[in-house]
């Protein structure tokens, strides 16, 4: 299902610099942000609640642009780009949510097909892939089940195959372990490890799973009070 490398772009995959963003009782959300993420990185991000990683999050796929600052990716200033662009740009980025936001009314396949139908592919030509994928995660038996008959645990599988479908430039994942078993939690890490290797996906997971953190060994990045402090390794 996962053949062949994708990212050729020379520039790094994402880049803050001094981004400071919102207030909570007079103190910045974040205060002067720098990171850089290049091509190819698998990197944590971990932190207390309320430090900030869901603003950091919105603003590295563009769901929010810095009040101050520069967030940069795939090269392109989000600030300054243009709508086009910047529809361009989220469609390299697989994004897991922590609250899914799956659409009620399209069954299992049909939200994780979702980020191929709106490209205007058509069905034939991605429906084995979609079903491959849903397989892999464990609900081969419920893609015709709608998101409101599905336990959280089925929701968040749905929400993972969407954010993968498309095989992403880069993936942001918040807490893609947080509602499935130990079992399912190391199946889908291990998909998201083949994404990375096979395709140079930049991946950034978001995770309070000290195991998961652990066991990986790999860079860690730690928000806390608004401040991004490198925690182990390398990043990049």
């Amino acid at each position: 299902m996962i053949t062949e490398p994708r990212f050729s772009d020379d520039q790094p995959a994402i880049r803050m610099a001094k981004v400071n963003h919102g207030y909570i009782k007079g103190d910045h959300v974040l205060g002067d942000v720098n990171m850089e993420l290049n091509p190819g990185s698998f990197t944590f991000l971990t932190g207390p609640s309320g430090s900030g990683k869901t603003t950091l999050l919105q603003l590295l796929y563009a769901a929010q642009l810095p009040r101050n600052g520069k967030v940069s990716i795939f090269g392109i200033d989000t600030s300054t780009a243009t709508r086009k662009m910047l529809t361009s740009v989220r469609r390299r980025i697989g994004v897991v949510y922590q609250d899914f936001r799956l659409l009620d009314h399209l069954s299992a396949y049909e939200n994780a097909a979702l980020p191929l139908r709106v490209t205007g592919r058509p069905e034939r030509e991605y429906r084995d892939d979609v079903m491959e994928l849903l397989h892999w995660v464990g609900l081969g038996e419920r893609v015709q089940a709608k998101p409101t008959t599905l336990s959280g645990g089925e929701q968040q599988r749905v929400a993972i195959a969407r954010a993968l479908v498309n095989k992403p430039d880069l993936l942001i994942a918040d807490e893609p372990t947080g509602n499935v078993d130990p079992e399912m939690g190391e199946r889908l890490i291990r998909l998201i490890l083949e994404l990375n290797r096979r395709l140079s996906t930049t991946v950034l997971i978001a995770t309070h799973d000290k195991s998961l953190v652990e066991r990986l060994e790999a860079p860690i990045l730690r928000l806390e009070n608004g401040m991004l402090m490198h925690e182990r390794g390398r990043i990049g």
